[in-house]
């Protein structure tokens, strides 16, 4: 049985261990870096006498939505007022917990709020870029796409198709050409 450590926890000497993931040497000591269980390994092609230690975490460290990140979410449902979004990436890590995010109509363009309107914006089963604007009430976050490279990423037109932007507000189908309103976001 492999025993539980905590960073700063001295795990032996240089001369006898190779420090691995989730640990440091520091002078001729090896510490742990990471809370987790040790394992010591031979080394195939190391010294004699000589084992490998590392660290491991039980599971990974959730990533959380921070203000001003970019995320990416589903769209589940749509009103006049706002878009209610299942965050699923955040940054470029992938969300091990659900978010759910919310875009409001006044956050969907940075001009012209008073024109928008939000089933020419989104609809159930897109995929959004947006940025965090706030930590919102304690169901969900307030998301924005106001910037040119925020907004839809993925969509399936009425057809069931696969839709490609043509402009920044609209998307053609792929399968009966037709055109539909979205707030597309600029490729990268």
């Amino acid at each position: 049985m492999s025993e539980l450590v905590v960073p700063g926890q001295r795990l032996g000497h240089t001369d006898q261990l190779v420090p691995g993931t989730g640990t440091f040497a520091r002078g001729d000591l090896v510490y742990a870096s990471v809370v987790g269980q040790v394992r010591r390994t031979d080394l195939p092609n190391g010294p004699e006498g000589k084992m490998q230690v590392t660290v491991h975490r039980e599971k990974e460290a959730s990533t959380v939505p921070e203000v001003d990140g970019i995320v990416v979410g589903t769209v589940l449902r749509v009103n006049p007022r706002a878009a209610t979004l299942s965050i699923q990436v955040v940054g470029e890590r992938t969300c091990t917990n659900e978010f759910n995010g919310v875009i409001r109509v006044e956050d969907i363009r940075a001009t012209e709020k008073d024109k928008v309107k939000m089933t020419e914006s989104f609809r159930p089963g897109d995929v959004v870029r947006a940025q965090v604007v706030s930590l919102g009430d304690a169901r969900s976050y307030y998301l924005s796409t106001a910037k040119n490279i925020l907004g839809v990423l993925h969509a399936k037109s009425l057809a069931g198709a696969p839709m490609y932007p043509v402009s920044w507000r609209e998307m053609k189908c792929s399968q009966t050409g037709g055109i539909e309103l979205r707030k597309c976001a600029k490729p990268f």
